[in-house]
């Protein structure tokens, strides 16, 4: 079947269409749960263990469990994937995951919330999400380059085993998918604990499950087709930053997966917020002041190039492959945040998003 559409819709069409479905997936999902980092983040923070950083830990262990198991079953192979097999930056992961960090604090969310809140009608988000593509289009290819690559070549690992945290630790897959479904049974234990719905707690599963059905996808692609594809899953600041430069400078968009990702998102999110009576207007006010959310912005639109990745580009897709850089780079977002959070003299009631 795949074979047939490759060969009736070319790959690049048949990988939008897999973007696009994913991140149906991933926007409704996202969503509906309350999906964000920085909400986890602020918790964490401040002492709490409550019901953003469930969430996230369901999100995260759903993912790597369901990756994993199919790597373990043989339905999944990532070893060419671009987060294991090419050279990576440990320098870049956490000096770009300290300022990605930061930057969600300031702009109130993280790349992949700014896009699902962009769809729920929320302005801040939209002037935000433009602000830091247009700076990660600067860093990938612009005037910024010549700094990204100075800071990403102070520290590099090779690409291969010395990337992957698995081989380190001498762990197979089958284990590292067991350990993440204990970690998934204590997200789904707190969720519980501190009153989350039952539609969110699920919902948050299915923010984990759209990164492992976005691997999955693009590798069966890559398997199907007699291109060269690269296997990869959900990610933001990339291919939003693809997708607005082939808008402004071109009549047509080369298709693939990032291509059908980001409307995707955008239009399972809009939609589950208009499902939910949750779409309106919201603006820049007086205790949401925009220089600090173009700050922000230009923070994480700088860092996560630099990191490899984003929240959800780095900290979940590369993280169920157990990139090393992934996982430095987050643990690093994670540092950066609760540090930016706490010098900003932030409190616990402080939690919500943009």
């Amino acid at each position: 079947m795949l074979e047939g559409l490759i060969d009736r819709f070319g790959d690049g069409a048949v990988l939008m269409m897999a973007g696009a479905l994913v991140g149906l997936i991933f926007g409704a999902a996202a969503q509906h749960s309350r999906f964000c980092l920085r909400a986890a983040s602020i918790e964490v923070a401040t002492g709490g263990f409550g019901p953003r950083l469930s969430i996230w830990l369901i999100a995260f262990s759903a993912g790597v469990m369901a990756v994993q198991g199919m790597i373990a079953f043989g339905v999944l192979d990532v070893t060419e994937a671009r987060q294991l097999a090419a050279t990576g930056s440990m320098s870049g992961a956490i000096i770009g995951g300290l300022m990605f960090g930061a930057g969600m604090i300031l702009a109130r969310g993280c790349a992949s919330r700014l896009l699902v809140l962009s769809a729920t009608g929320n302005l801040r988000a939209i002037v935000t999400g433009l602000v830091l593509t247009l700076v990660a289009q600067s860093a990938l290819r612009g005037v910024l380059v010549p700094v990204r690559e100075a800071l990403g070549a102070l520290w590099l690992v090779p690409g291969g085993e010395a990337r992957n945290i698995l081989s380190h630790l001498g762990m197979g897959s089958g284990l590292a998918a067991a350990i993440a479904a204990l970690v998934l049974l204590a997200g789904l234990w707190l969720a519980h604990a501190r009153g989350v719905r039952p539609s969110h707690a699920i919902a948050g599963v299915f923010v984990g499950l759209a990164v492992a059905f976005g691997w999955l996808a693009t590798y069966l692609i890559a398997q199907s087709s007699f291109e060269v594809v690269a296997i990869s899953s959900v990610t933001f600041t990339g291919p939003s930053a693809d997708t607005l430069m082939g808008l402004v400078n071109s009549t047509s968009l080369p298709l693939g997966f990032g291509v059908g990702l980001v409307p995707g998102v955008f239009v399972g999110a809009g939609g589950m917020a208009i499902a939910t009576r949750e779409w309106k207007i919201e603006r820049f006010g007086p205790d949401t002041p925009m220089e600090r959310y173009l700050v922000g912005a230009a923070l994480m639109g700088f860092g996560s190039m630099l990191a490899g990745g984003c929240a959800v580009g780095a900290g979940m897709s590369g993280g169920a492959v157990f990139a090393l850089t992934a996982w430095v780079a987050v643990f690093c977002m994670w540092i950066g945040a609760m540090a930016t959070h706490l010098v900003m003299g932030g409190g616990a009631a402080r939690v919500a998003t943009t």
